[in-house]
């Protein structure tokens, strides 16, 4: 059975960081191009960053520009998101997904998966 395991959040005080994991099980994560979505209390669900199964080709929303970078580790079978400098606007349930044979705009800016994870809260708060 395919799953997604997203690990790694947590509270975290203004400016901080985190890194994010998500795990695949059952499958071969680098066969498949990755998303990171995060939807945040009263907000719309946001495309965070997005990233090719070569690695090769990246997307990142303008929010996160700069602040976050997503890379994969095809030997763990894992998808990290590092997030530096923190906002309080960054809090959300982020999780990931996974699409097929799909490019990363298709699924960053469309929204466009086939499986995702269960999520993880992120809180950015004093």
């Amino acid at each position: 059975q395919l799953q997604l395991v997203e690990s790694g959040g947590g509270l975290v005080q203004p400016g901080g960081s985190l890194r994010l994991s998500c795990a695949g099980s059952g499958f071969t994560v680098r066969y498949w191009t990755i998303g990171w979505f995060r939807q945040g209390p009263g907000k719309e669900r946001e495309g965070v960053s997005c990233i090719s199964s070569s690695g090769g080709s990246t997307n990142y929303a303008d929010s996160v520009k700069g602040r976050f970078t997503i890379s994969r580790d095809n030997a763990k079978n894992t998808v990290y998101l590092q997030m530096n400098s923190l906002k309080p606007e960054d809090t959300a349930i982020y999780y990931c997904a996974a699409l097929g044979g799909g490019a990363v705009q298709t699924m960053c800016v469309s929204g466009i998966y086939d499986y995702r994870g269960q999520g993880t809260q992120v809180t950015v708060s004093s």
